[in-house]
């Protein structure tokens, strides 16, 4: 297993099937390469299905334990279900999609081998969902969401990305999963350095009152230091988890990163944040597994922002962090020696 200079060792990756999407969401980032969409048809560059499937088995090789399945629109890929079918045995795959193609594909993609899923869903009425999505999908989304809980599909997860456009809708889609098993809502803080418009930004803690206020009880998962809410239906015989994803000023979310980002054209990326790539050749395996091998040196927590390296070793970045206090128990160390 590969362990990065501060501990964190690699469990999971993201893999980018393509680019292209048929959605054209206002916030998007585009898995932190910026707008990149093209043209629908297939492109040359997007990695072949063999190739994901050499990067999926080096992956597995170096003990990397789940995949998650992106885009853009990874259900664009017409081997979807070829990728999912051929991944390493042991190795846990769920995919990332906007649901408007998921209601025909859910049951095939389960019997191939999908474990779980997350869906994007922004707003609850198909006027505002257009705006937000720039498509008249919100049927089809609604359709696919449903299959998946019908295939088994277990948990499904709601993504919405919380900002001005959508903030008004967290309640109805908090009673929503609190009503359906198998349902949960993933709310994922606006990130304005990377998709830019900062002016849409809200403020993350509000929706922390609000969801304390409402919960039951509360969690806090390891990864990220993420809060997880659950939350009563109205009969009170059911209940939902709402889970926050609040990187912008959480001064522990890197904390426990294990995840690297495979690129839809063959690059590795240590984190959504770092513009840097490693490109892995012609994807040999032995070009993958020296730029997973690369990467995984190159990594580290909260990069360009609350760390910095100097004379060998990474130290605050007080000019950024002001008065705010980093994690302590994180080795400040350049390398293990």
């Amino acid at each position: 297993m590969l362990v990065d200079g501060f501990g964190r060792e690699l469990t999971e990756i993201r893999v980018s099937l393509t680019d292209r999407c048929n959605f054209d969401c206002v916030y998007c980032h585009n898995e932190g390469l910026g707008d990149t969409r093209g043209p629908m048809a297939p492109q040359d560059e997007e990695l072949s299905t063999e190739a994901v499937l050499r990067v999926l088995s080096v992956a597995a090789d170096l003990d990397v334990e789940a995949v998650k399945l992106t885009g853009g629109e990874p259900m664009l890929r017409e081997d979807l279900e070829e990728i999912v079918r051929r991944a390493p045995d042991g190795m846990e795959v769920s995919l990332t999609t906007n649901g408007s193609m998921l209601a025909d594909r859910a049951d095939g993609l389960v019997e191939a081998g999908l474990e779980r899923v997350n869906v994007s869903q922004d707003a609850v009425d198909p006027e505002a969902f257009a705006e937000i999505t720039q498509s008249g999908a919100y049927d089809q989304v609604i359709e696919g969401v449903d299959a998946a809980l019908d295939a088994g599909l277990d948990p499904v997860k709601l993504n919405m990305v919380v900002f001005e456009g959508t903030v008004e809708y967290v309640p109805q889609l908090v009673d929503r999963v609190a009503e359906r098993d198998g349902l949960r809502l993933q709310l994922i803080e606006y990130m304005p350095e990377i998709a830019g418009h900062p002016e849409w930004a809200v403020d993350i803690d509000r929706v922390h009152e609000w969801l304390a206020e409402r919960a039951d009880r509360i969690e806090t998962r390891e990864m990220h230091d993420r809060k997880r809410y659950f939350i009563a239906d109205g009969d009170g015989d059911g209940e939902g988890m709402v889970e926050v994803v609040d990187p912008v000023e959480n001064t522990d979310f890197c904390e426990n990163c294990h995840r690297v980002r495979v690129t839809h054209d063959g690059s590795l990326k240590g984190c959504l944040n770092r513009p840097r790539v490693h490109p892995m050749g012609e994807l040999t395996e032995a070009e993958i597994r020296a730029a997973f091998h690369e990467v995984v040196a190159d990594r580290v927590p909260y990069y360009g922002e609350f760390m910095v390296q100097e004379d060998g070793e990474w130290v605050r970045n007080e000019e950024y962090v002001g008065e705010r206090t980093v994690v302590e128990h994180i080795s400040v160390r350049a390398d293990d020696d």
